[in-house]
């Protein structure tokens, strides 16, 4: 049997027609930037989220940048400031914050959920620290309590990466209404997926959403009237009407994901491999990734390869030893348990087009390893 990580023939096929639909409606409309679509999808994820605004742009890495680039602008931070971030984060999050001018802390993850570890947070803050990004890391929520708890003791910034995250919750609230602001991406494999590269802020806070939407369209509120030193990073109205379309389906996937998950849970059964742990409660898990970890984790990957089952390594190479931090004051530090993490990680298929057929097999070859 073959099993792909990810189909996303088949989940788009599964939305084929509404989606054909969506994209002719912005041919016929006759107007491809800023438009009816866009302000639609706008309107449908805030309400979605449970916030006021929702700004769309152009991915998620700029989402973030447009966050902080946004509160420099309003005074609310400055340049050399610290922001708090887990050290076993895709690079982009980092990126973000050093494209700003700002310097990342990078701090060892809580070792059960891989997120942001409040304690760690607090050691270490400085008389620097202004901001700390929490990762909603593979759809699990992150701690919010006790990291908002500490940023208001602190008046710090909360800016979620939410990247992976559509549609969690933490307690009664989604991912991206639980911080002063929050970045996610809409790369066409994640839970809720455009076809090509698309994302958005949002946030309850209407002066940073103003001067983000300004950001992201060269500066400017008022047309040949820049205000800022801006960039070109707009959502544009096909991917927004996609999303809009898919956004319908994104509880019911986000579920399909949660009970594969329940399946990978209580069957694997492998001394070899450890299992990501589950959240109290459901609904603060939408699984974007089911990663296990294993010491053998390339002869693991070798092992399902050869059995047809694909498998992705997220991520190899932590932020602190990638090549293009090579000289930052940070680069050198020891965080054991960010590089253990990410020499063993192993990521299995889930997505909602699994089949129980599928689910098994694949639970079957990593019980064989």
């Amino acid at each position: 049997m073959q099993v792909k990580f990810l189909d996303l023939y088949k989940i788009n096929q599964r939305v084929r027609s509404e989606v054909l639909s969506a994209m002719e409606r912005v041919l016929d409309s006759g107007w491809y930037i800023r438009g009816a679509a866009v302000a639609e999808f706008e309107r449908k994820f805030a309400e979605f989220v449970g916030v006021k605004r929702c700004v769309g742009v152009a991915n998620g890495l700029d989402a973030l940048r447009l966050i902080l680039r946004a509160a420099i602008e309003l005074g609310r931070l400055k340049p050399g400031d610290e922001v708090i971030v887990p050290a076993n984060t895709y690079i982009a999050t980092i990126l973000a914050i050093t494209d700003c001018g700002l310097n990342p802390v990078l701090v060892e993850p809580d070792e059960t959920t891989f997120n942001l570890c409040p304690k760690a947070t607090t050691r270490a803050a400085t008389a620097k620290t202004r901001a700390m990004m929490p990762v909603h890391l593979y759809g699990r929520a992150a701690d919010m309590t006790a990291l908002n708890a500490l940023a208001d003791e602190r008046n710090w910034i909360v800016v979620e990466d939410a990247a992976q995250a559509q549609g969690v919750y933490h307690g009664s609230r989604r991912a991206g209404a639980c911080s002063t602001a929050a970045g996610f991406s809409f790369y066409p494999g994640k839970n809720l997926g455009a076809l090509g590269d698309a994302g958005c802020v949002t946030t309850d806070d209407d002066a940073l959403a103003d001067v983000i939407s300004a950001l992201g369209n060269y500066g400017s509120k008022i047309k040949y009237e820049n205000e800022y030193r801006g960039l070109n990073s707009r959502l544009d109205e096909i991917q927004a009407a996609i999303l809009t379309t898919r956004l319908a389906q994104l509880d019911g996937e986000n579920d399909s994901r949660r009970r594969i998950a329940d399946v990978y849970l209580n069957s694997i059964n492998n001394d070899r491999v450890r299992l990501p742990a589950a959240p109290d409660v459901n609904a603060e898990h939408v699984w974007h990734l089911f990663v296990v970890r294993c010491r053998d984790r390339d002869a693991l990957k070798k092992h399902l390869d050869d059995r047809g089952v694909q498998t992705v390594i997220h991520y190899p190479i932590p932020p602190h030893r990638q090549n293009a931090y090579a000289g930052a004051e940070w680069a050198n530090r020891s965080l054991p348990l960010t590089e253990t993490i990410h020499n063993e990680v192993l990521s299995l298929p889930i997505s909602p087009v699994l089949t129980d057929a599928e689910v098994e097999y694949v639970v079957q070859c990593v019980n064989d390893f």
